[in-house]
């Protein structure tokens, strides 16, 4: 299997799944960037109160944590087909529901759901195209999976936009259900792509409908009983669970791949949410075009490091990218934290350096973890590290105008350092090198 796989030329077929797969990564910027601007328009329309305005921002993220843990597990039960097709549906379905919500508890059951399918798909869709794609593709095409993420929250912004400008604040119920548009697309596109993972195939009995896709996707005949993966001790591995992940063989891999994940999102999230304040603790003007195009530019860098990042962990590797990368990262926050009234000018580049270097820990946030876990569990696992990520990104977006008000700007720029730097501690402890690896070898 690894053979087949591993050493297939990279073809179309791959290009097509790499764009089909991102859909859940595009949604998710998409999804919980366009209630920004939505809000806008519902806050009068429905006389939305500030916990009303929480709740709504929240119940996405909320959504995404229990959608992570639960369909992880799911897909390594069930397969990948049913699910890759089912969460898009459902996204969609709410998305368009959206449109006549007129309760404010509705609007946040829906995008709870949202939440649920948005995260669930990231073990489906990841798994599936870390399964099929080359050795030496593996690394960049997964790590392209967080540009989508950019892309789509580009792409909210930009939409909504136009919205407000063309029909004015009560086209908010459109830029809810735009979602539908998105998910529409890219159901079109799975079509023409794989629909299950040959190796979960060969794992749970169905090695002849493996070999019949492998052959007709890759234009490879293999023998079936060559597609089964090795077997321990005789029997088939179990399906996978949550508590399997914190078993004594894959105890340090989970750790690791949620820690420095948590570490991550939490000040990533805490700054594009909170942009415009953060600016304004410098200075800078509120309510104008700066505070917007500073945000604007901060994204944009963010999205810019992943590219450079991309190269580098197929070159000098996973762990170096992601140990040097954080490290880099603590620089930036803790200056600010030590010099809080330095210029605007200056604090601003050196958020722009913190969003650069932290391309290294966005492009393995999914390579990772399917990396280094086997076939049946690996859905599970990228599940599982998507949930508990949301846990703290939910944590940095509420906590930070809390510390900004209570605190002051250096006490939260040190705080931001000291977490930046436990991602570091935590790299250094547990980042393991799977460049070259196949994925059975980086698994085991």
């Amino acid at each position: 299997m690894s053979t087949v796989i591993d050493d297939a030329p990279f073809t179309s077929f791959h290009k097509r799944l790499a764009i089909a797969c991102s859909g859940g990564p595009l949604l998710d910027g998409y999804i919980l960037s366009i209630v920004g601007t939505a809000l806008i328009g519902m806050k009068p329309e429905l006389s939305l109160s500030t916990l009303d305005i929480q709740l709504i921002g929240a119940s996405a993220l909320i959504g995404m944590f229990v959608g992570g843990a639960l369909f992880g597990v799911l897909t390594d039960k069930i397969g990948r087909e049913f699910m890759y097709t089912a969460d898009l549906v459902v996204m969609g379905a709410c998305s368009i529901g959206s449109f006549w919500a007129e309760s404010i508890w509705l609007i946040v059951l829906l995008r709870f759901v949202l939440g649920m399918a948005v995260a669930a798909d990231y073990p489906i869709a990841t798994s599936l195209l870390g399964e099929w794609l080359p050795l030496k593709q593996r690394g960049r095409l997964l790590g392209f999976q967080i540009i989508a993420w950019y892309a789509g929250s580009v792409l909210a912004y930009v939409v909504g936009y136009v919205c407000l400008t063309f029909f004015g604040d009560g086209s908010w119920r459109w830029q809810l259900a735009s979602g539908a548009v998105l998910c529409l697309f890219f159901l079109i596109i799975r079509q023409s792509t794989a629909p299950e993972s040959p190796r979960w195939l060969a794992q749970h009995g169905k090695a002849d409908k493996a070999a019949r896709l492998v052959e007709k996707f890759l234009h490879v005949r293999v023998d079936p009983q060559d597609l089964i993966e090795e077997q321990v001790n005789g029997q088939p591995p179990p399906h996978g669970s949550i508590r399997e992940l914190f078993a004594p063989a894959y105890r340090k891999k989970i750790v690791f791949c949620c820690g420095f994940f948590i570490c991550q999102v939490a000040v990533l999230f805490a700054m594009l949410t909170f942009g415009p304040q953060i600016l304004a603790a410098f200075g800078t003007p509120t309510g104008t075009w700066m505070d917007t195009l500073g945000v604007a530019v901060i994204s944009l860098v963010f999205l810019i490091g992943c590219l450079p990042a991309l190269r580098l962990i197929d070159t000098i590797g996973r762990r170096p990218t992601i140990v040097w990368c954080f490290g880099l990262m603590i620089i930036p926050v803790l200056l600010i934290g030590i010099w809080p009234a330095m210029p605007a000018l200056l604090a601003f580049g050196m958020l722009l350096l913190y969003a650069f270097f932290c391309g290294g820990p966005n492009v393995l946030d999914w390579t990772y973890p399917n990396e280094l876990f086997p076939t049946h569990i690996r859905a599970t696992a990228v599940g599982f590290t998507t949930s508990v990520s949301r846990v703290g990104a939910a944590l940095g977006t509420y906590l930070l105008p809390w510390s900004l008000d209570h605190l002051g700007l250096g006490p939260t720029f040190l705080y931001a350092a000291l977490l930046t730097a436990i991602g570091f501690g935590i790299c250094l402890w547990g980042a393991p090198e799977t460049k070259g690896q196949s994925l059975e070898s980086a698994a085991g």
